[in-house]
């Protein structure tokens, strides 16, 4: 969505129903804690890695900055969802 936005590709985005799930916020943590050559990253590292891949006023980088605080956002709730996942099945739930 924000790099389509950056792209001046939001009409065409909007052609198709806009996906907000637990599944996007675990789509969303896999691709911001993993690397270009599929090493774990801790979120903020992996979005330094980004921004210091593509140079300041890029399409990415400016995308990567306007989308950060959606993406953290993505990233906790996946870990909250993960850790009451783990909880439930050490409790026998």
């Amino acid at each position: 969505m924000y790099e389509a936005e950056q792209r001046g590709l939001s009409a065409e985005l909007a052609a198709y129903e806009r996906e907000d799930s637990p599944l996007l916020d675990a789509l969303i943590y896999a691709d911001m804690t993993t690397g270009p050559a599929g090493e774990s990253f801790v979120f903020e590292r992996r979005i330094d890695e980004i921004l210091v891949r593509y140079e300041v006023g890029s399409v990415v980088h400016t995308a990567i900055s306007k989308a950060r605080p959606y993406l953290a956002g993505a990233i906790q709730r996946t870990q909250d969802r993960l850790t009451r996942a783990a909880d439930q099945s050490a409790n026998g739930l």
